[in-house]
């Protein structure tokens, strides 16, 4: 099992990326896909979820309202829609899959900076 994150990169405040993370190897449409983020020196934390019908969304308060999370099963891809980026965005931005049935899976991660 693979999960591959791209889209990352510097952007300017105000300004707006698209995360992709396309998954390899699992059944796709069983799984919750969740996007998570980490600054050095702090914890993981969850920024979206998605469950895996795409039916419901859900997000961290500091985000809602700017990112989108979305899913393709027939792509077995999700992405994460970041507008109107802050500074306190900057972070490297991590997919997870999740199944009752299986372990976990995450992605290598994707490095966001948002800076003028």
């Amino acid at each position: 099992v693979r999960l591959v994150e791209s889209g990352g990169g510097l952007v300017q405040p105000g300004g707006s990326l698209r995360l992709s993370c396309v998954a390899y190897g699992l059944t796709f449409s069983r799984y919750d896909m969740s996007w998570y983020r980490q600054v050095p020196g702090k914890e993981r934390e969850l920024v979206a979820i998605i469950t895996s019908t795409g039916s419901n969304g859900k997000y961290a308060d500091s985000v809602k309202g700017r990112f989108t999370i979305s899913r393709d099963n027939r792509e077995n891809t999700v992405y994460l829609q970041m507008n109107s980026l802050k500074p306190e965005d900057t972070a490297v931005y991590y997919c997870k899959a999740a199944w009752i049935a299986a372990p976990d899976y995450w992605g290598q991660g994707t490095q966001v900076t948002v800076s003028s």
